[in-house]
């Protein structure tokens, strides 16, 4: 799990990074470099920037239109990877909904005759020891996991913008107790925190659930709070409140719109991070039990046969690193579209 952890982060850096058009387009279109001139005679190298124009009617130089171009091309690039990555997504989650019907084989039918055959015509990707099929377990398992992690991710968003927002509305002591309760939980590595939680609820996907959102909604509702702080006091706020709107209309029209950009990044973000801890839980016993088809236990069923049959082990990790990486990069493209710095 810790090398599918690294390599998610490492390949997603790497993608996006190849992605990102303001990179691609520095040096083709991109913005004026500072000129360097040597001075011969022992002197250091100075460098020296391009002087622009002072007059009021001056027209436009060529550098400003490439300037607008590339910001042009990329808006228009950013949509284009929003588009890519939703249907990506959107197939992984129709996938899930029907994986029912579109397995080839039944993911709970033993037969042991079939037991740990290598991938080929007949099993795409083998069986493992029960003579389960590997491709209908993969398929079976995203249903559990990915959806099992968008509840998860549901109900920290829920709890944390509750929180949050009473928090940066109320203030007081209020405020000072449920953020030092926050705290609490922060100061704790999140994982630990996670498996003594679950050990203390006795595994099970549900209480993998509980127990990653017991440790997970501080990150939310930090965020809401501290958007909700930077907006209650501007104008628009103090006129509705002028104006005789209660407390409840004030939230609901006017602080949530506000304060749902940052969250549905963070949450679309939080996606990928949920999937990885939540197959962590599983690989450690703590969260789907066998014979349920969950990434996470089906990873931790073959790692004794990693070195003689390594499909059992690495079918079910190569689903988690695919998923985690398509989150996280729907999740940078988001950020992208919603940043107004950005447009």
């Amino acid at each position: 799990m810790a090398i599918i952890y690294v390599a998610v982060n490492l390949v997603t850096d790497i993608v996006y990074h190849y992605l990102d058009p303001r990179i691609r387009l520095q040096d083709t279109h991109g913005r004026q470099k500072r000129r360097k001139r040597v001075v011969w005679g022992g002197q250091r190298e100075v460098s020296v920037k391009p002087v622009r124009s002072t007059t009021w009617n001056a027209p436009a130089s060529d550098s400003d239109h490439i300037t607008v171009r590339a910001q042009k091309i990329r808006k228009d690039y950013t949509k284009i990877r929003l588009i890519v990555f939703l249907i990506l997504v959107g197939i992984l989650l129709l996938i899930a909904a029907f994986a029912a019907h579109i397995t080839p084989y039944d993911p709970y039918a033993q037969d042991l005759s079939q037991a740990l055959l290598a991938p080929g015509d007949g099993h795409f990707l083998g069986t493992d020891r029960y003579g389960r099929d590997m491709l209908s377990r993969v398929i079976m398992g995203s249903q559990t996991t990915v959806y099992a992690s968008l509840l998860l991710v549901l109900i920290i968003v829920i709890v944390g913008m509750i929180v949050g927002v009473i928090c940066g509305w109320k203030g007081g002591k209020l405020d000072t107790v449920l953020m030092r309760i926050s705290d609490v939980f922060l100061a704790f590595p999140g994982m630990v925190f996670a498996i003594a939680v679950a050990g203390v609820l006795a595994g099970g996907l549900m209480n993998a659930v509980v127990a990653l959102a017991a440790i997970s909604w501080p990150k939310f509702a930090r965020l809401a709070r501290s958007q909700v702080l930077a907006i209650r006091g501007l104008p628009y706020i103090q006129a509705a409140k002028l104006a005789g709107s209660g407390t409840g209309k004030i939230i609901w029209k006017h602080i949530l719109p506000n304060i749902t950009g940052p969250i549905i990044v963070t949450a679309v973000l939080e996606i990928g991070t949920m999937i990885m801890e939540l197959a962590g839980l599983s690989f450690l016993g703590l969260g789907a039990t066998p014979p349920l088809a969950e990434w996470g236990s089906m990873m931790s069923n073959g790692r004794s046969m990693l070195q003689t049959c390594p499909w059992v082990v690495l079918a079910p990790g190569a689903a988690i690193f695919i998923t985690v990486v398509l989150f996280n990069l729907l999740g940078d493209t988001v950020r992208d579209v919603m940043d107004p710095r950005r447009r």
